[in-house]
């Protein structure tokens, strides 16, 4: 069994994709990928030591791609003022996160279920999304937008406060009729909470 590829992690990861997309996080194994890749599943665990490091792995590139890049454009490339930014920032993280439960099923139920098991890459991520809302917030201060207030610390508690938003452990209560209209409520506490 071999392959006219170079094996790289890329590779590895684009094949896992596939078949993770293919037979779903739970019915997906190391000889799975192998097979696309032809090549035997030992050599697989020379580049991840289990298939839960390949799950990691996958899902650490796809929210990097999917959920951090877009986010990060927002963050450094948007000229309007913070408030109109932090917004979009927002509604861009809600509505990438509801668009692939749905359009992504299979690569989003397998980041929900990370979520449990890899704390410190969601810990990674997660503080990589408050980074990008206090950036903003800085922002909102030169600005003269927003009070006076610890960047990091209020970025974080804007992240958890609209955490139902856009945590996938809540993905079941996007569909609710009510869910914009409840955002936009949190949305107005917080932004009379930061607003000068």
């Amino acid at each position: 069994m071999s392959s006219d590829l170079p094996l790289s992690k890329e590779n590895i990861l684009d094949a896992a994709e596939q078949v993770l997309r293919r037979f779903g996080p739970d019915k997906t194994s190391v000889v799975d990928v192998a097979r696309v890749l032809k090549v035997s599943h030992g050599t697989l665990y020379r580049h991840f030591s289990s298939k839960s490091a390949l799950r990691e792995a996958v899902t650490e590139r796809w929210l990097q791609q999917n959920i951090i890049g877009p986010l990060e454009i927002i963050t450094q490339q948007f000229d309007g003022n913070a408030k109109e930014q932090l917004r979009l920032w927002l509604d861009t993280l809600i509505r990438n996160k509801r668009t692939y439960a749905v359009d992504d099923s299979e690569i989003f139920a397998m980041y929900a279920s990370v979520t449990l098991e890899a704390v410190d890459m969601i810990d990674t991520h997660v503080n990589q999304l408050i980074g990008q809302i206090a950036n903003i917030i800085e922002k909102g201060l030169k600005n003269e937008e927003f009070r006076v207030v610890e960047p990091v610390v209020t970025g974080r508690a804007i992240f958890n406060a609209t955490s139902r938003f856009h945590h996938p452990a809540n993905a079941k209560e996007w569909q609710s009729a009510t869910i914009d209209q409840e955002f936009a409520s949190v949305w107005d506490l917080i932004l009379f909470g930061i607003s000068s």
